[in-house]
């Protein structure tokens, strides 16, 4: 058998990898778009389409909940342009403070005066002591209360935290630290007075008519082999085993599956722990339009009966994600629920409709839904990559691999959070190379 050169998996990044590279993609599932896909769903109804029918009365959802596309080279998003139309949106978040029936504009530390005049000068005073406390650092935990000081951890960050990371943020190293800037002039700005965006994420696109369609568009430029899930890889042979009993001998991989994963599969021995990754449970949802919906793009919560640590508001994005009916009153809401939860812990059926349930009731006793119409969960087994203290894992992983030509590449192969822009451009340069 002639050995080839072959690229895993047909996310956005493996997508753009096959578009440069003119090589094999093998993909697990049966469309390619991976997390960032957009799929439909009638109001009640329970199938799931990936292609919007020519009514347009379904609700649009995403597989990964809500991606959008932020920052990127400029040549990456005129790529981006030239496969599909964009929309540009300047981002409308918020925290949600349960206890105090409070929203408080995104990043909270950029707008205490929300907190009221007794917490505020509080708040800022223990920001200004950190600043100059030289504490040692060693976790996540330790950075956010060097940064915030002890009152505001205690009320957003340790309790948001303790959802978002599956409780990993007392043990894990710091990490994606520019996810909540620290500018002691803005946090002084912004107790009194209005502040500009900050962040990340000020600003982004998104196509018209949803990432499943850019998905497609570049997989028709591909030559994808789907349904074909690798569980082993021989490294000292170089062969891949696919779920269905088949196998390849390799040359060259281009992998974007999660850097644990590959790691397993290959039975890799590494001195070092591996690093620890978590799981998340998306729950996309269409309903009514509750009387207090926020007009968020996304609110970020610290405390929840039901344990979810964001919603996310597809249709304050864009009102096609709404049914065709309800676009001009807008009187429904397309959102997205995140759960986190540490890696391998997934909860079986009846836990998921049971926690579906809960989410339900406690967005509508928040007045943020109504009448629900459709409730579709899915369940994210690698969605967040962290890092312990010191670590070398991720760097011995890599080395090992790509010194029996497998290359990891993309946010999940790579370990380290990075948007969809970024995750193509890695694509577009992995692929080129591996043409040579």
């Amino acid at each position: 058998m002639k050995r080839g050169r072959f690229i895993l998996g047909a996310g956005m990044t493996g997508l753009a990898a096959g578009m440069t590279s003119g090589l094999p993609v093998y993909e697990a599932a049966e469309v390619s778009g991976g997390i960032c896909s957009s799929y439909y769903i009638r109001p009640g109804d329970n199938e799931r389409l990936y292609s919007a029918p020519k009514d347009g009365e379904v609700y649009r959802f995403e597989l990964g909940g809500g991606h959008w596309i932020f920052g990127g080279d400029p040549l990456v998003l005129r790529f981006i342009r030239s496969l599909i139309p964009v929309k540009s949106y300047v981002r409308k978040s918020s925290v949600f403070l349960p206890q105090k029936n409070l929203f408080v504009p995104y990043p909270i530390q950029n707008h205490l005066r929300y907190l009221g005049p007794e917490l505020a000068p509080k708040v800022l005073h223990e920001m200004v002591e950190a600043s100059t406390a030289n504490q040692p650092i060693n976790t996540m935990a330790d950075w956010l209360k060097a940064c915030f000081g002890p009152t505001l951890c205690d009320l957003f960050f340790y309790p948001f935290h303790e959802l978002y990371t599956a409780g990993l943020y007392k043990r894990i190293a710091p990490q994606d630290v520019y996810k909540s800037p620290v500018n002691l002039k803005l946090a002084i700005q912004g107790a009194f007075a209005d502040v500009p965006l900050v962040g990340y994420n000020v600003t982004f696109v998104y196509p018209e008519e949803g990432l499943n369609l850019l998905a497609q568009r570049m997989a028709a430029r591909c030559s994808i082999n789907y349904g074909k899930k690798v569980v082993r890889i021989d490294l000292e042979e170089k062969v891949l085993h696919f779920e269905d009993g088949s196998s390849v001998k390799y040359e060259l991989i281009i992998s974007t599956l999660p850097l644990n994963k590959i790691v397993e599969m290959a039975d890799l021995t590494l001195d070092e722990p591996a690093d620890p990754a978590t799981s998340v449970l998306v729950i996309n949802i269409g309903a009514k339009r509750g009387e207090r919906c926020p007009n968020d793009h996304w609110v970020y919560i610290p405390q929840s009966r039901a344990g979810f640590h964001r919603v996310g508001f597809y249709s304050n994005v864009d009102v096609s994600f709404l049914p065709y009916s309800s676009r001009k009153a807008q009187d429904r809401v397309s959102i997205y629920v995140e759960k986190a939860y540490l890696e391998g812990q997934k909860p079986n059926e009846s836990e998921i409709k049971a926690l579906c349930k809960a989410v339900v009731r406690e967005l509508q006793e928040w007045g943020w839904i109504g009448e629900v119409e459709v409730v579709d969960p899915t369940w994210i087994e690698v969605a967040y990559t962290w890092s312990w203290p010191g670590s070398r894992w991720r760097e011995k992983a890599l080395k090992a691999l790509e010194e029996r030509g497998l290359y990891q590449i993309g946010r999940f192969g790579r370990w380290v959070f990075q948007g969809i822009a970024e995750s193509i451009k890695d694509g577009l340069m992995a692929g080129g190379a591996a043409k040579n």
